[in-house]
């Protein structure tokens, strides 16, 4: 291919589309107008000599060759903006949207405190946090440049992302105060009653039924729920039992729930707050990403 004929413009607009998967919408995107987006997605099409959106069911949809070109081209745009950027400019002067993957909790526990710290060193910049579906999607999303942060455990994250350690949890059982498996607290009166699982994705196993399995018994889990906010109402009225978080549990908890060390030992887990390796230059991401760290640890 001769680069000589490349428009890193085209490549921009490619981009747009691709994100998007529709026309009208990436020429908004962009501040171009319908016919100029379709002209450009027709010249993409024989750069590279692949439809890269085809009409589907009442929707476009990406070809094959499409999904391969979407982390390779964000690199490269990437790359370009940094050799092509202008002087910095000062984060009071920054208008731009970080968008952050990251379960309800520890959303609930930051979105205040960043909120409030933006405002006072960099108030153009939006946050967008979107809802959580897991670790693997998360990384897919970071890649594909869906999101700029993702707050969970990442075990690996292979060299085209960026992964920070920002606090390691343990557990705690949480039951209803005046609960019957609160008087002598044990395994026994824990495994007596229902539990309440919290999974985004909707699986009825966690890292207590591993534990349990080691030692040759089971739980009944009587209710799984997608958020983390959901269970401490769940609890209060009724003799469910939950196994969360340390920095899950409500605030002032004492005064409606009794919290015990698990009575078989749950491993705990690392938080990471992970990026693109693009995203490694981006002002805005990287000042999010450091009050983020901040406030976590």
């Amino acid at each position: 291919m001769n680069l000589r004929s490349v428009d890193l413009n085209l490549l921009v607009v490619l981009d747009a589309l691709l994100d998007e998967a529709h026309v009208s919408r990436a020429a908004d995107r962009l501040g171009l107008s319908q016919p100029a987006a379709s002209s450009a997605l027709e010249r993409c099409r024989h750069l590279f000599r692949d439809p890269l959106l085809e009409r589907g069911k009442g929707m476009m949809r990406l070809t094959p060759k499409a999904e391969t070109l979407r982390v390779p081209l964000k690199n490269l745009l990437a790359e370009a903006t940094i050799i092509l950027a202008p002087p910095a400019i000062d984060l009071a002067d920054l208008s731009q949207t970080v968008r952050i993957g990251m379960a309800d909790h520890p959303a609930t526990v930051i979105a205040g405190p960043l909120h409030h710290r933006l405002g006072l060193t960099a108030p153009g910049i939006d946050v967008v946090i979107q809802p959580w579906h897991g670790a693997s999607a998360a990384l897919d999303a970071l890649a594909k440049g869906q999101i700029d942060l993702a707050a969970s455990v990442f075990p690996e994250v292979g060299l085209s992302f960026r992964r920070k350690h920002l606090l390691d949890e343990h557990y705690l059982v949480l039951m209803r105060k005046g609960h019957p498996a609160a008087d002598g607290f044990d395994l026994e009166r824990w495994l007596a009653f229902p539990h309440v699982l919290v999974s985004g994705r909707g699986e009825t196993r966690g890292a207590l039924d591993d534990a349990l399995a080691g030692i040759g018994r089971t739980r009944r889990v009587g209710m799984v729920v997608p958020s983390f906010i959901m269970v401490p109402p769940l609890l209060a009225g009724s003799d469910l039992i939950a196994l969360l978080p340390s920095r899950c549990l409500p605030p002032r908890w004492q005064e409606q729930f009794a919290a015990f060390e698990p009575a078989v030992a749950v491993k705990g887990f690392p938080l990471h707050l992970a990026w693109h390796v693009r995203r490694d230059q981006d002002m805005a991401v990287q000042h999010v990403a450091k009050i983020i760290q901040d406030l976590l640890r």
